[in-house]
């Protein structure tokens, strides 16, 4: 096939699953492309709530986009984690937190105000029970035409596979954190 007979998409979905590490650096990076591009980002983060590197640094660089870059952290930490769970938070308020976030991305997805809507962690929400593959479906597929979807964390849905028009499983060969070292900042989150 030649070059000039592949067409034109107006926006893609994009999935970053995987148990390897990378996922969210790689949406960031989509959102550093996007920006530069002078597209209009709306970085929705789902279970993260506790103080991580991309918040600092999207903090810092908002002002210099204005309305073109918008931010929202929802969540309420890992869900059913052992340890690594937050303290003292119940499901009903791990889910409603789940909820919030959600509407929050839908908004930015349907509207036409924003050409990227990166959804990070969403796939862990669906995984835990905190969404559904319903609510997921529907994100993608009332999305605006011209908006882009960017969808991460582990166990995306086998079942919703074909409505992702790009998809990346991170793969882990090895981690320090399998020889029981503690996550690096600035590297790890």
């Amino acid at each position: 096939m030649a070059f000039e007979d592949y067409k034109h998409k107006d926006s893609l979905v994009i999935v970053y699953t995987g148990e390897g590490k990378g996922k969210t650096s790689a949406a960031l990076g989509l959102m550093v492309r996007a920006l530069g591009n002078r597209s209009r980002v709306a970085f929705i983060q789902f279970i993260k709530y506790w103080g991580v590197s991309e918040h600092i640094f999207i903090r810092d660089i908002q002002p210099l986009f204005h309305d073109q870059l918008r931010f929202y952290k929802g969540g309420k930490g890992f869900y059913k984690a052992g340890e690594l769970s937050e303290k003292n938070i119940s499901e009903t308020k791990h889910k409603q937190a789940a909820h919030e976030t959600y509407n929050e991305a839908f908004t930015c997805a349907s509207n036409s105000n924003y050409d990227l809507v990166i959804c990070d962690e969403i796939n862990n929400a669906v995984h835990d029970g905190l969404l559904t593959k319903a609510q997921l479906k529907k994100l993608i597929e009332k999305r605006a035409a011209n908006t882009s979807l960017c969808l991460t964390g582990r166990n995306f849905p086998k079942e919703l596979f074909d409505l992702a028009d790009i998809a990346t499983d991170m793969t882990k060969i090895k981690h320090h954190f399998d020889n029981r070292f503690l996550a690096n900042r600035g590297i790890d989150y």
